[in-house]
Protein backbone atom coordinates (compact mmCIF):
# COMPACT_ATOMS: atom_id res chain seq x y z
CA UNK A 1 0.00 0.00 0.00
CA UNK A 2 1.25 3.64 -1.19
CA UNK A 3 1.62 6.44 1.60
CA UNK A 4 0.14 8.15 -0.95
CA UNK A 5 -3.16 9.98 -1.21
CA UNK A 6 -2.65 11.12 -4.93
CA UNK A 7 0.18 9.50 -7.55
CA UNK A 8 0.52 11.23 -10.73
CA UNK A 9 2.81 8.85 -13.17
CA UNK A 10 4.16 9.83 -16.27
CA UNK A 11 1.12 12.17 -17.48
CA UNK A 12 0.75 13.24 -20.68
CA UNK A 13 -1.97 15.07 -22.09
CA UNK A 14 -1.71 15.98 -25.90
CA UNK A 15 -4.59 17.57 -27.72
CA UNK A 16 -4.88 17.70 -31.45
CA UNK A 17 -4.68 20.56 -33.47
CA UNK A 18 -6.89 20.31 -36.94
CA UNK A 19 -6.39 22.15 -39.86
CA UNK A 20 -6.75 22.03 -44.31
CA UNK A 21 -10.25 21.79 -45.53
CA UNK A 22 -10.65 18.37 -44.53
CA UNK A 23 -9.82 19.68 -41.19
CA UNK A 24 -7.41 16.62 -40.49
CA UNK A 25 -4.86 16.58 -37.73
CA UNK A 26 -2.19 18.26 -38.56
CA UNK A 27 -0.05 18.58 -35.00
CA UNK A 28 -0.57 18.13 -31.23
CA UNK A 29 -0.40 20.49 -28.49
CA UNK A 30 1.62 18.96 -25.73
CA UNK A 31 0.09 20.85 -23.14
CA UNK A 32 1.23 17.97 -20.25
CA UNK A 33 4.32 15.83 -21.19
CA UNK A 34 5.65 13.76 -18.40
CA UNK A 35 5.06 14.71 -15.08
CA UNK A 36 5.11 12.62 -11.67
CA UNK A 37 3.79 14.36 -8.58
CA UNK A 38 3.15 12.37 -5.33
CA UNK A 39 0.78 14.05 -2.37
CA UNK A 40 0.46 12.37 1.43
CA UNK A 41 -2.76 12.88 2.85
CA UNK A 42 -3.44 16.14 4.77
CA UNK A 43 -0.66 17.96 2.90
CA UNK A 44 -0.32 20.70 0.62
CA UNK A 45 1.55 20.87 -2.99
CA UNK A 46 2.04 23.69 -4.65
CA UNK A 47 2.52 23.99 -8.86
CA UNK A 48 3.21 26.85 -9.93
CA UNK A 49 4.73 28.18 -13.15
CA UNK A 50 3.66 30.94 -16.21
CA UNK A 51 0.30 31.03 -17.68
CA UNK A 52 -0.20 28.28 -20.69
CA UNK A 53 2.21 26.24 -18.96
CA UNK A 54 0.06 23.27 -18.43
CA UNK A 55 -0.90 23.52 -14.73
CA UNK A 56 -4.85 23.98 -14.90
CA UNK A 57 -4.57 20.77 -17.70
CA UNK A 58 -2.81 18.98 -14.71
CA UNK A 59 -5.96 19.72 -12.37
CA UNK A 60 -8.66 18.69 -14.56
CA UNK A 61 -6.79 15.65 -15.80
CA UNK A 62 -6.67 14.52 -12.26
CA UNK A 63 -10.46 14.64 -11.94
CA UNK A 64 -10.89 12.77 -15.53
CA UNK A 65 -12.44 16.09 -16.63
CA UNK A 66 -10.10 14.95 -19.50
CA UNK A 67 -8.73 12.18 -20.56
CA UNK A 68 -5.01 11.37 -20.38
CA UNK A 69 -3.18 10.40 -23.66
CA UNK A 70 -0.50 8.26 -21.67
CA UNK A 71 0.30 7.94 -17.90
CA UNK A 72 -1.27 6.98 -14.52
CA UNK A 73 -3.22 8.95 -11.97
CA UNK A 74 -3.57 6.74 -8.39
CA UNK A 75 -6.10 8.03 -5.86
CA UNK A 76 -5.75 6.27 -2.47
CA UNK A 77 -4.41 3.60 -5.20
CA UNK A 78 -6.89 3.17 -7.32
CA UNK A 79 -6.62 3.48 -10.94
CA UNK A 80 -8.70 6.34 -12.49
CA UNK A 81 -7.85 5.21 -15.95
CA UNK A 82 -9.83 1.52 -15.29
CA UNK A 83 -12.80 3.08 -13.61
CA UNK A 84 -16.23 3.36 -15.72
CA UNK A 85 -18.69 6.28 -14.90
CA UNK A 86 -20.40 4.88 -12.17
CA UNK A 87 -17.21 4.32 -10.13
CA UNK A 88 -15.99 7.99 -11.25
CA UNK A 89 -19.22 9.62 -10.04
CA UNK A 90 -18.87 7.52 -6.70
CA UNK A 91 -14.87 8.53 -6.28
CA UNK A 92 -15.34 12.22 -7.09
CA UNK A 93 -17.10 12.56 -3.66
CA UNK A 94 -13.58 12.30 -2.45
CA UNK A 95 -12.16 14.81 -5.03
CA UNK A 96 -13.28 18.13 -5.65
CA UNK A 97 -11.82 21.16 -7.39
CA UNK A 98 -12.44 25.24 -6.84
CA UNK A 99 -12.39 26.99 -9.42
CA UNK A 100 -10.14 30.49 -10.75
CA UNK A 101 -13.33 32.43 -11.44
CA UNK A 102 -15.91 32.42 -8.67
CA UNK A 103 -18.42 34.00 -11.19
CA UNK A 104 -17.85 31.61 -14.16
CA UNK A 105 -18.02 28.65 -11.84
CA UNK A 106 -21.57 29.03 -10.12
CA UNK A 107 -24.79 29.14 -12.10
CA UNK A 108 -26.41 32.80 -12.22
CA UNK A 109 -29.78 30.60 -12.53
CA UNK A 110 -29.99 29.59 -8.82
CA UNK A 111 -29.76 30.32 -5.49
CA UNK A 112 -27.03 29.64 -3.61
CA UNK A 113 -28.90 27.33 -1.50
CA UNK A 114 -29.70 25.02 -4.28
CA UNK A 115 -25.97 25.34 -5.78
CA UNK A 116 -24.79 24.17 -2.38
CA UNK A 117 -27.66 21.24 -2.03
CA UNK A 118 -26.82 20.23 -5.62
CA UNK A 119 -24.27 17.61 -5.07
CA UNK A 120 -26.42 16.07 -1.74
CA UNK A 121 -28.94 15.68 -4.22
CA UNK A 122 -27.25 13.97 -7.65
CA UNK A 123 -25.08 11.62 -4.93
CA UNK A 124 -28.93 11.17 -3.46
CA UNK A 125 -27.70 12.16 0.38
CA UNK A 126 -30.46 13.27 2.89
CA UNK A 127 -33.72 14.42 2.88
CA UNK A 128 -34.71 18.32 1.66
CA UNK A 129 -34.69 19.12 5.46
CA UNK A 130 -31.39 17.76 6.14
CA UNK A 131 -29.83 19.21 2.97
CA UNK A 132 -31.11 22.58 4.19
CA UNK A 133 -29.41 21.82 7.19
CA UNK A 134 -26.01 21.44 5.70
CA UNK A 135 -26.36 24.18 3.30
CA UNK A 136 -26.65 26.27 6.96
CA UNK A 137 -23.59 24.79 7.81
CA UNK A 138 -21.63 25.07 5.34
CA UNK A 139 -22.35 28.84 5.35
CA UNK A 140 -21.67 28.86 8.66
CA UNK A 141 -18.03 27.17 7.60
CA UNK A 142 -17.12 29.57 5.09
CA UNK A 143 -18.23 32.59 7.04
CA UNK A 144 -21.22 33.27 5.36
CA UNK A 145 -24.80 33.91 7.16
CA UNK A 146 -27.59 32.00 6.69
CA UNK A 147 -29.53 34.50 4.41
CA UNK A 148 -27.12 34.13 2.09
CA UNK A 149 -28.90 30.97 0.74
CA UNK A 150 -32.26 32.84 -0.57
CA UNK A 151 -29.60 35.77 -2.89
CA UNK A 152 -28.16 35.06 -6.00
CA UNK A 153 -24.48 34.48 -7.11
CA UNK A 154 -24.54 38.39 -9.11
CA UNK A 155 -25.44 39.83 -5.36
CA UNK A 156 -21.98 38.76 -3.93
CA UNK A 157 -18.72 40.39 -4.12
CA UNK A 158 -16.38 38.34 -5.62
CA UNK A 159 -14.26 36.77 -2.28
CA UNK A 160 -18.06 35.87 -1.24
CA UNK A 161 -18.77 34.21 -4.46
CA UNK A 162 -15.29 32.20 -3.73
CA UNK A 163 -16.75 31.51 -0.41
CA UNK A 164 -19.64 29.71 -1.84
CA UNK A 165 -17.83 28.02 -4.26
CA UNK A 166 -15.31 27.03 -1.47
CA UNK A 167 -18.44 25.44 0.31
CA UNK A 168 -19.63 23.56 -2.74
CA UNK A 169 -16.11 22.04 -2.79
CA UNK A 170 -16.64 20.80 0.81
CA UNK A 171 -19.96 19.88 0.81
CA UNK A 172 -19.63 16.42 0.33
CA UNK A 173 -16.27 16.00 3.18
CA UNK A 174 -13.94 15.31 0.18
CA UNK A 175 -10.54 13.75 0.70
CA UNK A 176 -8.75 15.61 -1.93
CA UNK A 177 -9.34 19.43 -2.99
CA UNK A 178 -8.04 20.50 -6.39
CA UNK A 179 -7.52 24.83 -5.98
CA UNK A 180 -7.39 26.06 -9.44
CA UNK A 181 -5.82 29.63 -8.96
CA UNK A 182 -8.17 30.41 -6.13
CA UNK A 183 -6.97 33.70 -5.02
CA UNK A 184 -6.12 35.37 -8.87
CA UNK A 185 -8.96 37.11 -9.56
CA UNK A 186 -9.44 38.32 -6.25
CA UNK A 187 -8.54 42.10 -5.06
CA UNK A 188 -5.28 41.84 -2.72
CA UNK A 189 -6.91 42.79 0.60
CA UNK A 190 -9.07 39.51 -0.19
CA UNK A 191 -6.74 36.79 -1.05
CA UNK A 192 -5.21 36.93 2.09
CA UNK A 193 -8.72 36.25 3.93
CA UNK A 194 -9.23 33.10 1.17
CA UNK A 195 -5.85 31.35 1.74
CA UNK A 196 -6.66 31.43 5.88
CA UNK A 197 -10.05 30.15 5.00
CA UNK A 198 -8.12 27.46 3.02
CA UNK A 199 -5.65 26.53 5.57
CA UNK A 200 -8.15 26.48 8.15
CA UNK A 201 -10.43 23.78 6.22
CA UNK A 202 -7.42 21.85 5.34
CA UNK A 203 -6.95 21.74 9.75
CA UNK A 204 -10.55 21.21 10.42
CA UNK A 205 -11.43 18.23 7.82
CA UNK A 206 -7.67 17.12 7.16
CA UNK A 207 -8.19 17.76 3.65
CA UNK A 208 -5.46 17.68 0.94
CA UNK A 209 -4.50 20.35 -1.56
CA UNK A 210 -3.21 20.52 -4.80
CA UNK A 211 -2.68 24.07 -4.82
CA UNK A 212 -2.30 25.71 -8.70
CA UNK A 213 -0.99 29.23 -8.82
CA UNK A 214 1.31 31.38 -10.85
CA UNK A 215 1.89 34.15 -7.07
CA UNK A 216 5.14 32.42 -5.71
CA UNK A 217 4.41 34.49 -2.79
CA UNK A 218 0.64 32.87 -2.34
CA UNK A 219 2.08 29.29 -2.66
CA UNK A 220 4.80 29.46 -0.23
CA UNK A 221 2.15 30.53 2.18
CA UNK A 222 -0.02 27.30 1.98
CA UNK A 223 2.52 24.42 0.60
CA UNK A 224 4.28 21.86 1.98
CA UNK A 225 5.69 21.25 -1.15
CA UNK A 226 6.44 22.83 -4.60
CA UNK A 227 6.55 22.01 -7.99
CA UNK A 228 7.39 24.62 -10.90
CA UNK A 229 6.30 23.60 -14.09
CA UNK A 230 7.49 25.36 -17.32
CA UNK A 231 5.95 24.00 -20.66
CA UNK A 232 3.98 20.95 -19.62
CA UNK A 233 7.73 19.89 -17.92
CA UNK A 234 8.01 19.78 -13.70
CA UNK A 235 12.05 21.63 -13.50
CA UNK A 236 12.14 21.76 -9.80
CA UNK A 237 10.34 19.77 -6.81
CA UNK A 238 11.11 20.69 -3.24
CA UNK A 239 9.71 21.71 -0.01
CA UNK A 240 8.86 25.18 -0.08
CA UNK A 241 11.46 26.54 2.35
CA UNK A 242 14.46 25.14 0.41
CA UNK A 243 13.17 26.20 -3.09
CA UNK A 244 12.87 29.86 -1.97
CA UNK A 245 15.83 29.70 -0.25
CA UNK A 246 18.05 27.93 -2.37
CA UNK A 247 16.72 27.40 -6.10
CA UNK A 248 18.85 25.56 -8.17
CA UNK A 249 16.98 25.56 -12.03
CA UNK A 250 17.55 28.91 -13.28
CA UNK A 251 13.82 28.99 -14.35
CA UNK A 252 12.91 28.92 -10.61
CA UNK A 253 15.07 31.44 -9.60
CA UNK A 254 14.48 34.18 -12.54
CA UNK A 255 10.58 33.82 -11.02
CA UNK A 256 11.63 33.91 -7.24
CA UNK A 257 13.72 37.41 -8.43
CA UNK A 258 10.05 38.89 -9.84
CA UNK A 259 8.53 38.66 -6.37
CA UNK A 260 7.90 41.86 -4.88
CA UNK A 261 9.60 42.37 -1.47
CA UNK A 262 7.53 44.87 1.07
CA UNK A 263 10.69 46.78 1.97
CA UNK A 264 12.41 49.71 0.21
CA UNK A 265 15.79 49.26 2.44
CA UNK A 266 15.94 45.16 0.57
CA UNK A 267 17.23 45.55 -2.75
CA UNK A 268 16.41 42.79 -5.45
CA UNK A 269 18.09 42.23 -8.75
CA UNK A 270 15.50 41.06 -10.94
CA UNK A 271 16.39 38.66 -13.18
CA UNK A 272 14.51 38.81 -16.50
CA UNK A 273 14.02 36.28 -18.97
CA UNK A 274 14.64 37.41 -22.80
CA UNK A 275 12.35 36.36 -25.16
CA UNK A 276 8.58 33.93 -25.20
CA UNK A 277 7.59 30.74 -24.11
CA UNK A 278 7.93 28.53 -27.13
CA UNK A 279 4.71 26.78 -28.17
CA UNK A 280 4.03 23.66 -27.07
CA UNK A 281 2.38 22.80 -30.68
CA UNK A 282 6.70 22.56 -31.65
CA UNK A 283 8.52 22.51 -28.32
CA UNK A 284 11.93 23.07 -28.48
CA UNK A 285 14.41 20.01 -28.35
CA UNK A 286 16.58 19.04 -25.42
CA UNK A 287 16.17 21.22 -22.29
CA UNK A 288 12.68 23.47 -22.83
CA UNK A 289 13.63 26.20 -21.27
CA UNK A 290 17.43 26.05 -23.47
CA UNK A 291 15.76 29.30 -25.85
CA UNK A 292 15.42 31.42 -22.84
CA UNK A 293 18.22 30.11 -20.68
CA UNK A 294 21.18 32.42 -19.80
CA UNK A 295 23.31 29.54 -18.51
CA UNK A 296 22.16 26.96 -21.65
CA UNK A 297 25.10 25.23 -23.11
CA UNK A 298 25.56 22.57 -26.48
CA UNK A 299 24.14 19.55 -24.20
CA UNK A 300 20.91 21.36 -23.08
CA UNK A 301 20.01 21.99 -27.24
CA UNK A 302 20.18 18.12 -27.76
CA UNK A 303 19.32 16.27 -24.70
CA UNK A 304 16.81 16.68 -22.47
CA UNK A 305 17.65 16.44 -18.65
CA UNK A 306 16.05 13.95 -16.51
CA UNK A 307 13.87 15.14 -12.97
CA UNK A 308 17.39 13.93 -10.47
CA UNK A 309 18.08 14.78 -7.11
CA UNK A 310 20.32 18.16 -6.92
CA UNK A 311 23.50 18.55 -6.25
CA UNK A 312 24.72 18.86 -3.01
CA UNK A 313 21.74 19.00 -1.18
CA UNK A 314 22.04 15.40 0.57
CA UNK A 315 19.49 13.54 -0.76
CA UNK A 316 16.56 15.66 0.86
CA UNK A 317 14.07 15.51 -1.59
CA UNK A 318 14.77 18.22 -3.97
CA UNK A 319 14.61 17.78 -7.42
CA UNK A 320 16.17 19.53 -10.24
CA UNK A 321 15.93 18.70 -13.76
CA UNK A 322 19.05 20.88 -15.39
CA UNK A 323 22.10 20.16 -16.76
CA UNK A 324 24.07 23.20 -14.94
CA UNK A 325 21.81 22.76 -11.56
CA UNK A 326 22.78 24.86 -8.94
CA UNK A 327 25.02 27.18 -10.94
CA UNK A 328 22.85 30.07 -11.35
CA UNK A 329 24.87 32.07 -8.97
CA UNK A 330 26.52 32.56 -12.85
CA UNK A 331 23.28 33.87 -13.60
Amino acid sequence: MSDYLLEVNNLKIHFPVHGGIFRRQVGKVHAVDGINLYIRPGKTVGLVGESGCGKTTVGRSILRLYVPTEGKVLFDNNDLSLMGKRQLRELRKDMQMVFQDPFESLNSRHTIGYILEEPFAIHGIGTSQERKREVKRLLEKVGLPESASQRFPHEFSGGQRQRIGIARAIALNPRLVICDEPVSALDVSIQSQILNLLLDLQQDMNLTYLFIAHDLAVVKHVSDLVAVMYLGKIVEYTDADSLYRKPQHPYTDALISSIPVPDPKVKRIMKILKGDVPSPINPPSGCRFHTRCPIMIDQCVHEEPELRPAPGTSGDGHLVACHRAGEISSF
